[in-house]
């Protein structure tokens, strides 16, 4: 039996998998196999790297005698955990970024209240409409465009078609 909701919210799906899996006495293999999912799928979800869809809530539900929505619930509750403890650390959203971006250094480890300049110099020179998104989502489009005026020159194209796209400029 799996726990009630309320007992386990903020907790990644993957964790209560891993607990049912371990009390069944089942491998992920067979799990994965039951349900016609890939193995990898499932074992990211089991290792916290991946969030489950509605589609596998569903056939995890049927498995484990719960609601449809039951691990849904769990990834939801989860999210909006992760999305607060990343609001009071002042940080955005780093799901929301590509690691790629910023390959130089850890996402976790960034100030980016001390790297401000950079990181959205960064952003607007090579970052993707998500990245660009969540980047005034965080700083706000004043405190940007009070930034790109301290910015003397970018060397990449990009930066001055997305300020000008984003109306980044006051």
């Amino acid at each position: 039996m799996l726990p009630k909701l309320e007992k386990v919210r903020g907790i990644h799906p993957g964790e209560i998998l891993k607990r049912a899996l371990k009390m069944r006495d089942i491998t992920a293999s067979d799990l994965a196999h039951t349900i016609g999912e890939y193995k990898q799928t499932l074992s990211a979800i089991l290792n916290g790297r991946r969030s489950v869809n509605p589609k596998l809530s569903i056939k995890l539900g049927q498995v484990f005698d719960t609601r449809a929505d039951y691990f849904m619930l769990l990834q939801a509750s989860y999210d909006v955990e992760q999305q607060v403890a990343t609001r009071s650390k002042g940080m955005p959203n780093l799901k929301q970024f590509r690691k790629v971006l910023f390959w130089d250094t850890q996402l976790e480890n960034i100030d980016w209240n001390k790297s401000k300049r950079a990181v959205i110099q960064r952003v607007l020179e090579r970052g993707n409409k998500k990245e660009i998104q969540e980047l005034i989502n965080f700083y706000g489009k004043q405190t940007i465009s009070k930034v790109i005026q301290s910015i003397k020159k970018s060397h990449l194209p990009s930066f001055e078609e997305n300020i000008k796209s984003y109306n980044l400029i006051e």
